[in-house]
């Protein structure tokens, strides 16, 4: 792998306008930006996420982790402090390397303190037109649930029985593994199907999404449950995910440990727990949603550009 120069000079000037941008949409929001390490001695338990690990001859060489997102620490900022907060942040991830995929990105991670997810929807809605009329384009928005969007592609209720939803995924010509769980399924269709039908010119929010598949986010108490959780995509191209934050110490612990065990099942490097973050947690996390977003695909899409390589100064090539 190597690295090689991508971005025009036409891009490098977008970049910097979309950077400009999204500092003076927080700061007239008084949002305060901040910063946190990119090295932790914890990682994400996430079975679909990889963390890179790092040594450190000056302790001992003790495994240490580049973040793939800077969640957890700035949610221990957010502990015991009064304000709003964002950050313009470089992430690193393993094995991910693609058309819209690079092993290290820009995320712009941001919290509000006593938002819903809903609400938060307005503000990313906000911000993507702000960016978008900077760099001179228009870009309308929709939303929906998951369990709409799931009818509308496959006329299925993704909330109920999936026993018919592997038929219907053959039938669109797709491969389904054997021994797929309940949510592999459901992935397997949002990816595959579902997000394609996405209008390629529009931000569709998906909200709603199954409460097994919460992540950090809480549960809403409805029939049947679903996690206080969004996403928005361009076309079939994901560009944020958001939350109403799980606050509740115990049972974060009981979601990570059950990563860790599905990690683990899978023969996969089962890594330390941040316990700082849970403990934050348990010292009391204020009420709040927050949503992490591509920045580098938000300028890929602001300059038009039909993959993330293009967007970026340097990007990483076999």
């Amino acid at each position: 792998m190597h690295l090689e120069a991508s971005a025009s000079s036409t891009v490098l000037e977008t970049r910097a306008r979309v950077k400009a941008c999204v500092r003076a949409f927080f700061s007239a929001r008084d949002v305060l930006e901040v910063d946190t390490p990119a090295l932790s001695l914890a990682a994400t338990p996430d079975p679909a996420i990889d963390s890179i690990e790092a040594r450190l001859r000056l302790f001992g060489n003790r495994t240490w982790y580049l973040h793939t997102s800077p969640e957890y620490a700035m949610k221990r900022l957010l502990v015991g402090h009064a304000r709003d907060i964002y950050q313009i942040s470089r992430v690193f991830r393993d094995g991910e390397l693609g058309r819209w995929h690079q092993p290290e990105f820009l995320l712009l991670e941001w919290y509000r303190r006593g938002l819903t997810e809903i609400e938060l929807i307005d503000e990313v809605e906000a911000l993507l037109v702000a960016v978008m009329r900077e760099c001179g384009r228009e870009l309308e928005s929709v939303r929906i649930t998951y369990r709409e969007a799931f009818v509308r592609a496959l006329d299925i209720d993704p909330l109920g029985d999936l026993a018919t939803l592997p038929g219907r995924l053959s039938r669109c010509g797709i491969d389904v593994p054997a021994g797929l769980t309940r949510d592999g399924l459901l992935d397997l269709a949002l990816s595959a199907v579902v997000v394609q039908s996405f209008a390629p010119d529009v931000v569709t929010f998906v909200h709603d999404y199954p409460a097994s598949q919460a992540a950090l986010a809480v549960i809403k108490n409805e029939t049947p449950p679903v996690a206080a959780r969004f996403e928005a995509f361009v076309g079939g191209l994901e560009l944020a995910n958001g939350f109403k934050e799980l606050t509740d110490p115990a049972e974060q612990r009981r979601r990570f440990e059950t990563e860790l065990d599905a990690r683990r099942r899978a023969g996969r490097t089962v890594p330390p727990l941040d316990e700082a973050f849970l403990a934050a947690l348990a010292t009391g996390l204020p009420p709040c949603a927050g949503v992490a977003l591509g920045l580098d695909r938000l300028v890929a899409l602001a300059a038009g550009l039909d993959n993330l390589a293009a967007a970026l100064p340097f990007s990483h090539r076999l």
